[in-house]
């Protein structure tokens, strides 16, 4: 009897301790879970972005020649200065076209003077001639002699015309509006007309950007496109981080290249503070005219297994499941999700970094913030996010 007695009492106490340590062990399990952000994923209408590199240009550009010889006298600006059209730039000697002009001058005088007197004999050989009093070949030949002064008025008054344009081009003005270059060439030196460079001179309150769009693209999202549509279009800057300039595209090429199967589009944009300048290095965007909606996802949520994208998703029981998605554009730090997901779906937002398919997790619920990221290009908002 004593024997089956502390038989029961053995076993009731072997029961009781081992219900203490499965407790211990079911808290150990529950406090293993790897917590993870998770949240819901966004959707939203979006544009189709295409991304071009380009160099701006300026509309107008000038290499400055002297239309006559001379000696530099004088140089009128200040270098890198912003000059109106007609603004002085250049002085050449003058002195020698002067005394051009003054010689011509005098013999317009002269000129004039023999012209009146030839008109005076024409005019008495004509009334002599009423009279019979001289003969027609006198009175002909009088009349020859005026128009030969005629003509050698008119010849003086010529050439004083061209010496009197070659004196004001001594004084060589800015034929643009914009920013002017160093001078090439300093005072005292001597410049030949239509060959020295003297300085350049290139516009600055446009600023235009060619960029070749391939025929593809093209014909799948812009095919009716027109120049009158102006064309909404952003640019960033080397060393920017977003797309600060908005404007518009107001040249379509005529014709596609046919050694590239590219077609050259000019996008256009307008500037009052001379932030842009001829030659920077810059990338466009051109946005697709159809609006689409789609799921976004943050872009490092999606993993990369061998050649196949992936999403990692909250199932039942917090355990994760793989899914494999097909995206598309990003977005600064949001990506398109085209295919994979549904819109009721819960991802892990860091996606498999210390996670795995399969695994139970403890899920921390996160909201995704796309404030100050543009999805479709609005004319009031075109500060976007680069592209990374």
């Amino acid at each position: 009897m004593n024997k089956h007695l502390i038989a029961t009492a053995i076993i009731a106490a072997l029961l009781t301790l081992s219900g203490c340590a499965e407790e211990p062990a079911q808290e150990n399990t529950q406090q293993q879970l790897q917590p993870i952000d998770v949240a819901a994923v966004i959707t939203k209408p979006v544009q189709s972005w295409h991304t071009y590199t380009t160099r701006l240009e300026a509309p107008e550009e000038v290499s400055l020649m002297p239309r006559v010889s001379g000696v530099i006298e004088n140089i009128a600006f200040e270098e890198g200065d912003v000059v109106k059209k007609g603004d002085l730039l250049f002085e050449l000697d003058a002195r020698p076209y002067a005394a051009i002009v003054a010689s011509l001058r005098a013999q317009v005088t002269s000129a004039k003077a023999a012209l009146e007197q030839a008109s005076s004999e024409a005019k008495r050989a004509e009334r002599l001639t009423q009279r019979k009093a001289i003969s027609t070949e006198q009175a002909e030949s009088r009349t020859s002699t005026l128009h030969q002064r005629e003509a050698q008025l008119a010849a003086y008054k010529a050439q004083l015309t061209a010496a009197e344009l070659d004196l004001a081009f001594t004084k060589i003005r800015s034929p643009i509006e914009g920013i002017v270059s160093r001078a090439n060439i300093t005072k005292g030196n001597n410049v030949q007309a239509g060959q020295s460079v003297l300085t350049s001179i290139v516009s600055n309150k446009t600023m235009y950007a060619y960029f070749d769009v391939d025929e593809r693209t093209w014909n799948r999202s812009f095919s009716d496109v027109t120049r009158s549509d102006k064309q909404a279009v952003v640019m960033q800057k080397v060393g920017k981080a977003t797309f600060d300039h908005a404007g518009y595209i107001d040249f379509i090429d005529n014709q596609i290249n046919v050694a590239t199967g590219t077609l050259r589009v000019r996008a256009r944009f307008e500037q009052s503070n001379n932030e842009l300048r001829a030659g920077s290095f810059a990338r466009i965007k051109l946005a697709a005219n159809a609006v689409q909606k789609h799921i976004i996802v943050p872009d490092r949520a999606i993993g990369t297994d061998l050649k196949n994208r992936f999403v990692l998703t909250v199932g039942q029981n917090n355990v994760l499941q793989y899914k494999l998605v097909t995206v598309g554009e990003r977005y600064g730090r949001f990506r398109v999700v085209t295919s994979g997901l549904s819109d009721t779906d819960i991802i892990a937002v860091n996606g498999p970094a210390r996670v795995g398919p399969g695994m139970p997790v403890a899920p921390n619920t996160v909201t995704l913030d796309t404030s100050g990221i543009a999805f479709t290009l609005q004319p009031s908002s075109h500060n976007l996010m680069a592209k990374k």
